[in-house]
């Protein structure tokens, strides 16, 4: 279980570093969850949309802490979710911010 979910982190923390409008909320990987991953997006893509398409779209439960009103989702990387879905959702994350309004 615990290695499935490290490498549920790998992949989503890994995406989230390399992308050009998000990061992850926690920047040292030492103090990272590997239960689940708070990604900020920067200005140019509204998180409230993407999570809301995301729903549309059958994938739930990403939205961000509300306390905290940042602009982030919050991405599950539980031992029962597949490593590959999560590669998987962040290709769909990838489709749907080259498609934001904003950044049209």
């Amino acid at each position: 279980a615990a290695s499935r979910c490290d490498r549920s982190a790998e992949i989503v923390y890994g995406w989230a570093e390399a992308h050009d409008c998000a990061q992850p909320f926690v920047s040292k990987p030492a103090e990272r969850s590997h239960v689940n991953a708070t990604i900020d997006f920067d200005e140019s893509v509204d998180a409230n949309w993407l999570a809301a398409e995301l729903r549309a779209n059958g994938i739930v439960d990403t939205e961000s802490y509300r306390k905290l009103g940042r602009n982030q989702l919050r991405i599950a990387l539980y031992p029962a979710i597949d490593p590959d879905d999560l590669a998987t959702l962040t290709r769909a994350i990838d489709f749907l911010v080259e498609r934001a309004p904003e950044r049209r």
